[in-house]
């Protein structure tokens, strides 16, 4: 559950940091939009390492699926633009992936 946190925790502090890039680049906002775009890829980065994971490339891939279904409510709440049935449904696909992923039984 804990891992499911931190992943919800740095899907938030990826897409905002990145809004802020679509902002200032897509948006006409403001230069000064990026800086607290690069702290928030720059905490993004640093809460992927807090998963508990034996390889790095494990705990990227399970964090594929939360950023999907994050881009997703950030689409609703931020954008105000709600997700339709296939998005929804690509986005369970996914997390049930990343539970396979994360939470699969590993061989020695």
């Amino acid at each position: 559950m804990k891992s499911y946190l931190v992943y919800a925790a740095a899907a938030f502090a990826e897409i905002a940091g990145c809004f802020a890039f679509w902002a200032w680049l897509r948006l006409d906002k403001s230069v000064w939009w990026l800086l607290p775009g690069v702290i928030s890829l720059v905490l993004f980065a640093y809460l992927l390492t807090l998963i508990e994971a034996s390889a790095a490339g494990r705990a990227y891939a399970a964090y594929g699926g939360i950023y999907i279904a994050a881009s997703l409510l950030w689409l609703w709440l931020a954008e105000k633009h709600p997700p339709d049935h296939w998005d929804i449904i690509g986005a369970a696909i996914c997390l049930i992936g990343s539970a396979v992923i994360l939470f699969g039984p590993r061989g020695a």
